[in-house]
């Protein structure tokens, strides 16, 4: 079955049974995008000779020329497998989504991740379990998504390392244990047992660029019926401690038999095969390959026969164990259907009650439910500035022409905010480099809408359900610490890059647009390289116009070191209020929950209350009188009320709440958000007149003295620290030593890996000296390191800013030069005031 229809296509649409929903996430350059070829063309879109060469889910130009995968891509194939459960040869629809593994598109892998039940997790046999494979298995063990595991590049194993049967085997074992042990340490209870195991047949093995691949359950089949045992109990005992003893015909679990050293089984009936097929091809040894390929059953057309060396490889392999075949076959047998997934994703999906209409629908995967629907991403049109919106349908089924309630990540139920109701242009299935008109999708599928685009910035919730909550919002796993700062080389063009910019933070999941008071635009992304695609984008797609970027900027965050000196007072305008405030730093990790979300302003005051003085030592009464946390309420600062008995205190909550989101935003130093500082107000002198204590006297004045409790209590600047995690052979590893030690940057782990010739480094380098990194380890290194920067923490810069003639000093005002204030830092007497 090659070319299907879209009409075969739809009928399987409504057999939620029959989905497959799933993402290959891997490390980069561990050949995703070169396997998914070899399942697109078992699906029929490329021709197989081509596969493995074509990576037709590289969409776009630079991704073709890098020969790396930038935007998650999207595509629907047809596959006929009978899974054994008496149901005989059914069809299969697979969705599948090729994610990229470069760290900087890391948003891209969390947006595909929220759409599918289950990942295909690729490792590269020789490099092993890598920094990216770790975090990316982490999110989707978090989304509550199962893994099956393929090990690719095997074929380099046999040609360039030319390992023997045993070797590979040792290998293939670490690789598995390293995986399993990420998933153990992130299982969750609801989901059961979800570590890979090759004699369950949720593993392969195989070589994407050479299109083929097996399983032990393939062999299994083969063993089993040869000698008339069944396919479960040789899947046992085709993989670990399993010999077998050819002269007693018996089944032994050691090795050493009457002198003689068996081999293992997995070597004998599995490796050994192909490690002579291999040879003998490569060797050119004509008799004895054919005859190989007879007993196997090889059929070669006449034009394959007259191949040589590896192109006769290649083919022969894809022939006998297709790549395609086993993958698929896999993927339908051991991954979830959205009828039982859904069950128990929902918790982690919908943020309503788990009793409504639509979480029911969700749970139930019911097509006549109410619809409910999740936009992970916009994917952008032929034409230019218009977008897809690409996501999944949980509930319900979605069509052409259907008016439905379209909910930013704001709305809140009952509310008007973020909310917008209109009719769906069109529905369309999403196919890699093509789209396919259909009339409506039921629940359990990926599907594309056109029209939408206007209403939504970057994801949300589609529904019909009037008192639906929203399905909540993907948690990225790195944040958008570079920024540059773009102005049109012709000032008249500014409104089309002002209009470029907003297409652009539609088209990637985690890029910032703002605008400085200043006037200047700035876009921040996570990492050099994810910048430089995204000002790309902006000049060829979404602006078309020459604009002049600047030097790229970190971000940095203000602190204290230690509890204020003195009681900070300031009185208000009108002299008639007076309030009494200190600053204290944070204990340690705190800060790092109120980023992750796990301690935050929506949880339970009392819950929260018992963590922050059973773990951090707070006092009790303190932690439950937490007014707010700032900036945009969200934010790793606190503001609480240290007072006794003042009368009128309610009044003015809400005044000092606001100017906490104000000065969190802008601290004193240089007017950077504020991070890890506990403000305390100790005391209160009100007037009892209403109206002299307004919004106007009191906002200005608790901003004035969080200013000044920051002042005397040994401000710092908190800077942002990369993870470097470089793979490297042995004799680079001085240059990487000498380019890190240039940076401020320091090596904290260095290991061999086993079984291979290369060294696994991990340093911290500030981002700030990373800029330019990548270049210059290159040339260190002659091209043979390789770093993946990835977001770590915040860590204090030495040195204090408020001493004359200090690097933080300097730093402080070139920082204050380029947003336009006076260059010094204020002094504390413009915010303290005398009784």
């Amino acid at each position: 079955m090659v070319n299907f229809t879209v009409d075969q296509l739809r009928e399987i649409m409504d057999k939620p049974k029959n989905i497959r929903c799933l993402s290959v996430i891997a490390h980069v350059d561990h050949g995703k995008s070169t396997l998914t070829d070899s399942l697109v063309s078992k699906a029929g879109i490329i021709a197989s000779k081509a596969a493995g060469d074509a990576r037709f889910t590289d969409t776009r130009a630079d991704e073709q020329e890098r020969c790396i995968t930038i935007k998650s891509t999207g595509i629907s194939l047809y596959f006929e497998a009978d899974i054994e459960d008496g149901r005989g040869v059914t069809p299969f629809l697979i969705n599948l989504i090729d994610s990229p593994g470069h760290v900087d598109f890391s948003s891209e892998v969390t947006a595909a991740l929220r759409v599918t039940d289950g990942a295909l997790v690729v490792v590269d046999t020789i490099e092993g379990v890598c920094v990216q494979t770790e975090t990316v298995l982490r999110q989707a063990l978090q989304e509550r998504i199962r893994p099956v595991l393929h090990v690719n590049k095997v074929d380099r194993a046999l040609l360039e390392l030319q390992m023997d049967g045993e070797e590979i085997f040792q290998t293939f074992q670490r690789t598995i244990e390293n995986v399993n042990v990420v998933i153990a340490t992130y299982k969750d209870e609801l989901m059961g047992d979800v570590q890979v195991y090759p004699e369950k047949g949720t593993v392969s093995f195989g070589s994407g660029l050479h299109g083929w691949a097996f399983t032990v359950e393939l062999f299994a089949k083969i063993y089993a019926k040869k000698f008339g045992v069944e396919k479960e109990k040789m899947m046992q005992r085709l993989w670990g401690d399993n010999y077998f003893n050819g002269k007693t015909k018996k089944w032994v679990k050691s090795s050493e038999a009457e002198g003689a050293t068996l081999r293992r089984a997995f070597c004998q009936f599995i490796m050994d095969p192909i490690c002579q097929l291999f040879t003998s091809i490569m060797n050119d040894d004509k008799d004895k390959y054919t005859k190989m390929l007879d007993q196997l059953g090889v059929n070669l057309k006449s034009e394959d026969k007259q191949l040589t060396g590896k192109p006769l490889l290649k083919r022969v392999m894809q022939v006998w164990i297709n790549a395609g075949d086993t993958l698929l076959t896999m993927i339908v047998t051991h991954l979830p259907s959205p009828v039982v997934a859904q069950k128990y994703r929902v918790a982690n999906l919908y943020e309503g009650p788990m009793d409504d209409e639509a979480a029911n629908g969700i749970r139930n995967c019911d097509p006549n439910g109410p619809l409910m629907m999740y936009v992970s991403k916009m994917v952008p049109t032929s034409d230019k500035g218009r977008f897809y919106a690409f996501g999944r349908v949980f509930s319900g089924t979605i069509a052409t022409g259907q008016k439905v309630r379209i909910q930013g990540p704001h709305y809140v139920p009952g509310g008007k905010e973020d909310l917008v109701v209109k009719n769906i242009q069109r529905t369309v299935l999403m196919m890699g480099r093509y789209i396919e008109q259909v009339q409506d999708v039921p629940c359990g599928n990926t599907v594309g809408l056109v029209g939408v685009d206007q209403y939504i910035l970057k994801s949300g919730t589609i529904t019909t359900y009037e008192h639906a909550h929203n399905i909540a919002d993907m948690k990225y796993s790195v944040s958008p610490v570079v920024r540059v700062a773009v102005k049109p080389k012709d000032q008249k063009e500014l409104p089309k890059l002002v209009e470029g910019l907003k297409r652009l933070s539609k088209s990637d999941p985690l890029v910032v647009c703002s605008v400085e008071e200043s006037g200047e635009h700035i876009v921040a992304g996570c990492g050099e390289l994810h910048i430089e695609i995204c000002l790309k984008d902006l000049k060829d797609e979404y602006a078309q116009i020459d604009f002049i970027v600047s030097d790229p900027v970190v971000s940095y965050r203000e602190t204290v070191a230690e509890t204020s000196s003195q009681t900070c007072l300031s009185k208000s305008p009108n002299k008639h209020n007076r309030l009494y405030c200190t600053a204290e730093p944070f204990p340690d990790g705190l800060a790092d929950e109120i980023d992750k979300g796990s301690i935050s302003a929506r949880d339970d005051p009392k819950e929260r209350a018992k963590v922050l003085s059973d773990k951090y030592d707070w006092d009790k009464n303190d932690a439950l009188k937490i007014w707010c946390f700032g900036p945009e309420t969200t934010g790793a600062n606190v503001l609480i009320d240290q007072t006794k008995g003042i009368a009128y205190l309610n009044e003015i909550k809400d005044h000092c709440n606001s100017a906490i989101q104000w000065a969190t935003k802008e601290g004193v130093l240089c007017e950077e958000n504020m991070r890890g500082i506990r403000f305390n107000i100790l005391d209160v002198v009100l007037h009892t007149d209403a109206i002299h204590r307004g919004a106007g006297q009191i906002t200005p004045t608790m901003r004035r003295v969080c200013y000044a409790a920051e002042l005397t209590a040994a401000p710092r600047l908190l800077e942002p620290i990369f993870l470097v995690d470089i793979t490297c052979p042995q004799d680079a590893v001085g240059g990487i030593y000498g380019t890190l030690n240039q940076r401020r940057g320091h090596v904290f782990y260095e290991e061999q890996r086993t079984g291979t010739p290369l060294i696994e480094i991990k340093a911290y380098l500030p981002v700030a000296e990373s800029f330019g990194f990548t270049t210059a380890l290159r040339a260190a290194t002659s091209g043979q390191a390789f770093p993946q920067c990835v977001f770590d923490h915040w860590a204090i810069l030495q040195g204090d800013p408020l001493d004359k003639g200090g690097k933080t000093e300097e730093l402080v005002k070139n920082i204050r030069k380029r947003k336009n204030i006076k260059e010094d830092i204020p002094t504390l007497d413009n915010y303290l005031d005398k009784l």
